[in-house]
């Protein structure tokens, strides 16, 4: 080929990039506003709630039924989720922000004083959410230092109307209507 041939399919996969700054990549990506969810579960070893919040989820298919979201692999919540491999995905109010933070505090007791109802797979349904989606877990698949998880969903819910919890540039914000 000449040395001047431009493949129209871009660069060679293996080709060099520039490396991207995590700090960066946090400012710029924080300015995508995203909802925010606790991933709920009922640890068949403990036969204890669990839960971890999460920022990273969304719909994937309508027929069948997909949802998804992101695990950090250095949760300690996450691995006692797989094991159920069922899950409850909580969809918060605006008025659960205190809630989200123990929720994403390692070592915090997680479900003292939090009020919750178990839905058809088990899994806590917590009280005040604004909805929730129940799961199956249908495929993991790795991607970097998470794993994405894709639910098959057997039920869901509205629980409460209501204006859902944001997360927007590493805060906490309201929806004004």
């Amino acid at each position: 080929m000449p040395a001047d041939y431009e493949d129209p399919l871009g660069p060679e996969p293996d080709a060099e990039y520039p490396t991207v700054d995590a700090a960066r990549y946090r400012s710029v990506l924080g300015h995508f506003a995203t909802g925010v969810t606790v991933i709920t579960a009922i640890d068949p070893d403990g036969d204890e709630p669990v839960g971890l919040a999460a920022n990273s989820f969304t719909s994937v298919s309508l027929d069948p039924p997909l949802v998804a979201f992101c695990a950090a692999y250095s949760s300690s919540t996450w691995p006692r989720i797989e094991r159920a491999r069922k899950f409850c995905v909580n969809i918060l109010g605006e008025s659960q922000e205190e809630l989200c933070r123990v929720m994403a505090t390692k070592g915090a007791d997680k479900f003292g004083g939090v009020g919750w109802t178990a839905s058809i797979n088990g899994s806590p349904v917590l009280d005040g959410a604004l909805a929730w989606v129940d799961c199956t877990i249908d495929a993991e698949h790795d991607a970097g230092d998470h794993v994405i998880v894709v639910g098959r969903v057997h039920d869901l819910g509205l629980e409460e109307e209501g204006r859902p919890l944001l997360f927007f540039r590493g805060g906490y914000g309201r929806f004004d209507a």
